[in-house]
């Protein structure tokens, strides 16, 4: 049959229609409110489920390209894991739902409220579906539901950690004034308006300033305007920015000799089996989309406007759109004629692999997931030979063929983030599942734990890996290394990297690395010469004021999502700015409370 094309996109259409645990303090006031419907099953399911193989085949599509992203029916994930949800509530629940998930949230419904209430979001909603595809979304789903998990092979683990980390965040007293300085153009009609991830720095005579969009534009900022350098899907005609969750125009990096080579490097999203793929696993295992790592040879390299060639130096399968090629930097520290000078570091996220049932993809030392690789983009003895293995990588001359030599550490969920201390420290934000964010110091052959450890706790990703354990006794036999700062998702959901502040005009915040929650907004930051392997250097959180008012990003962007991120620009000034709404604040200062 001919599959038909779905134009309006259904991202994150089913959010919250899994099932989670009891209602929070403030559900409980929200339903106590409003009337609440009840979603037990009726009769009605026989009819409004199909197993023609043609809807089930059109269900599918719609929910691979559309829904898994946030869903799977194996975990919890961005959002709920939907595999028992049709046994639960009835089929006129669902259709409701997805219809209009905030009018069912707004009129009470206990489930939907309780959702909400945890995943702090939800779907927009679908009046023009057609009858048709919600029956066949629902469809695909009935038939992927299984039977609810034996708790049997958790116990072995001790209780679960109700809280893993007891400690609230405290406020460091210090306030951080902001000005809006510029809005990005929008890339969409509904949040996020415009996907402005990546500020970066091109130091040359004089200095100039880059930001990108995940959509697939990449700006310089000039006298607080931007303008257009680059665009993705004019170079490659096979570019993705669907279904969101960083897929897109992943990240950038000039070449330290940018000036003298013209080179430039960036990654960006292409559908499943464009190509062959440099990294890929079993063919039994679908492949979502692929990630692609280029090298462009610019014409000129100080023009306002991009023009030249690209070459592709490695191609990677992805189990799901989540957790990509979100990052690749140079290490800014590294002098000529160094060891680390011109070598690309990349960081390769699980790609969804654990959490949609493929742990073995990611947890090993000898494939590209999950791992943070350096590579000399100049060399030749890759497999593919369009890059370089450098012999000071750890596992490049081992002779041991079940090591991967691209790899410079590894035990990553999503490295999202890389960057650097003055003083030399490498820092490495990993974004985690449902219990802990955290902040790292890279090291050569490092282990991190993932998908053994979240943070400084025992999973268990072979049963629910939303729940986490005190560690075992012989752990320190196992040489896993721990992050340096870490929160739990009492105080946020996604950790959004940032950077130390070196600059000279704002004496308080000189030394401290300045990072936040990606959802909620928050602004924490560690001074950066207590982050030390072994120990947990304290997070304290910095408020914000526009003007003289304090507030907070999910007030100025009207958002549950803030979608925080963090840069520095020219003259060290300090960034940050909300893919919401797509506006960009500048730190004037910052004072005592």
């Amino acid at each position: 049959m001919t599959i038909p094309t779905y134009k309006k996109p259904i991202r994150c259409l089913l959010l919250v229609l899994g099932m989670l645990g009891g209602l929070s303090a403030t559900a409980q006031r929200t339903v106590a409110q409003k009337p609440a419907t009840s979603p037990e099953r009726t009769a009605s399911a026989t009819n409004s489920y199909s197993t023609d193989k043609q809807v089930l085949t059109k269900g599918q599509q719609l929910f691979q390209s559309n829904c898994s992203a946030c869903h799977n029916f194996l975990q919890k994930g961005i959002g709920p894991n939907l595999s028992e949800v049709t046994s639960e509530v009835s089929p006129d629940w669902i259709r409701k739902f997805i219809r209009n998930a905030p009018d069912v949230i707004k009129r009470g419904d206990a489930r939907a409220v309780r959702l909400f209430d945890e995943y702090k979001q939800a779907m927009p909603a679908f009046t023009t579906l057609s009858d048709g595809d919600v029956q066949a979304i629902m469809s695909y789903i009935r038939v992927n539901q299984k039977q609810k998990a034996s708790a049997a092979a958790d116990a072995r683990l001790g209780a679960a950690l109700l809280d893993p980390i007891p400690a609230r965040i405290a406020s460091s007293g210090l306030r951080l004034s902001l000005e809006e300085v510029i809005t990005a153009p929008a890339t969409a009609e509904k949040a996020p308006v415009a996907r402005i991830n990546k500020m970066l720095v091109l130091p040359g005579s004089p200095d100039r300033l880059f930001l990108e969009d995940l959509r697939g534009t990449l700006y310089e900022i000039v006298n607080d305007k931007l303008r257009v350098y680059m665009e993705m899907a004019k170079e490659r005609p096979d570019f993705i920015h669907t279904p969101g969750h960083a897929t897109g125009f992943g990240s950038y990096a000039f070449h330290p000799d940018f000036y003298k080579n013209g080179l430039f490097y960036t990654t960006h999203t292409e559908k499943a089996n464009t190509a062959p793929a440099d990294f890929a696993y079993p063919d039994s295992i679908k492949v979502a989309l692929q990630w692609v790592l280029t090298e462009w040879k610019i014409t000129d390299p100080t023009s306002a406007t991009f023009a030249g060639s690209g070459r592709e130096l490695m191609r990677v399968n992805m189990v799901s759109p989540i957790h990509g090629v979100q990052e690749i930097t140079f290490n800014p520290l590294a002098k000529p004629g160094g060891q680390d000078y011109g070598l690309l570091y990349i960081g390769v996220g699980d790609g969804g692999a654990t959490e949609n049932g493929y742990p073995f993809i990611c947890n090993t030392k000898g494939r590209i997931w999950s791992s943070v690789l350096r590579i000399d983009p100049q060399g030749r003895n890759s497999k593919n030979g369009r890059y370089g293995i450098p012999a000071s990588n750890p596992y490049a001359e081992d002779n041991d063929p079940a090591t991967l030599g691209e790899v410079f550490c590894r035990g990553f969920r999503n490295p999202n983030r890389i960057t650097w201390t003055p003083d030399g420290k490498m820092l490495i934000s990993d974004i985690g599942h449902a219990n802990a964010e955290e902040l790292n110091l890279g090291m050569a052959g490092a282990d991190y734990g993932w998908p053994e450890r979240e943070g400084l706790f025992l999973m268990n990703y072979r049963g629910k890996m939303d729940k986490v354990y005190a560690l075992p006794e012989h752990d320190a036999s196992l040489q896993y290394v721990y992050p340096v700062a870490l929160y739990d998702h009492d105080e946020g959901n996604a950790f959004s990297g940032g950077f130390v502040y070196t600059g000279s005009e704002i004496p308080l915040l000189k030394g401290k690395y300045i990072f936040g929650d990606i959802v909620n907004g928050r602004v924490f930051y560690v001074d950066s010469d207590q982050l030390q392997l072994g120990k947990q250097a304290p997070i304290e959180e910095l408020q914000i004021a526009v003007g003289d008012s304090l507030t907070t990003f999910r007030t100025l962007t009207g958002a549950q999502k803030a979608d925080l991120r963090f840069g520095v620009g020219l003259n060290n000034v300090f960034y940050l700015y909300t893919k919401s709404d797509g506006k960009i604040y500048r730190v004037r200062n910052c004072q005592r409370q």
